[in-house]
């Protein structure tokens, strides 16, 4: 939703998550290596990665949750990078969506700044189980697998609070929004 909000004000969005399912894809970079490590159980009908068989795999294993992400998080950030320097002339905001941002990240992707969409533990698992119906252990595993709320917090220059409802995350994006836009204008000056 905050992308969204984001993209109606004139940034362009680079999703992680899609990206993610680019690599994945059969001749992407991370398909075979992925078959390689999992197994073909993970591949639906079609020959295509089955992302719920791979998450019932990996979100309670952090072996081979590591394993997943050192095979697909190398080609994601080449593609995410590559797609960033296409702008890289342009006066566009360019937003990163990265659900599982890093320090290292900052660096490596050049960010001129880290926004982090924050709520509370409690809200985001509400809205994991109530709003997309994920059943509430896989929830629980998925949010224990992401970097925590202190270390995302730690690392933001600027934090969108969305533990409210909609109105309030409009108004807490538009405030971002203008923090961005001045911070393009300190690029260009």
């Amino acid at each position: 939703m905050v992308a969204d909000l984001l993209v109606a004000k004139g940034a362009v969005l680079l999703d992680a998550d899609r990206i993610a399912r680019e690599v994945v894809a059969p001749g992407g970079p991370a398909y075979q290596p992925m078959v390689d490590r999992f197994g073909p159980g993970i591949l639906d009908a079609d020959g295509k990665i089955d992302r719920p068989a791979v998450a019932a795999i990996v979100f309670g294993d952090p072996e081979a949750l590591a394993d997943l992400n050192a095979i697909t998080h190398p080609a994601i950030g080449v593609a995410m990078i590559g797609r960033k320097d296409e702008f890289a002339d342009t006066d566009h905001i360019v937003v990163l969506d990265i659900p599982l941002l890093k320090p290292v990240h900052r660096e490596t992707l050049s960010l001129a700044a880290v926004v982090v969409v924050d709520a509370p533990v409690g809200i985001a698992l509400d809205r994991l189980v109530n709003l997309r119906g994920m059943p509430k252990e896989d929830a629980e595993a998925r949010i224990a697998a992401q970097v925590d709320r202190k270390t995302r917090l730690e690392g933001a220059d600027l934090v969108i609070d969305n533990s409210g409802d909609e109105q309030h995350l409009a108004a807490e994006v538009d405030r971002v929004w203008d923090e961005l836009v001045k911070l393009r204008g300190q690029a260009e000056g």
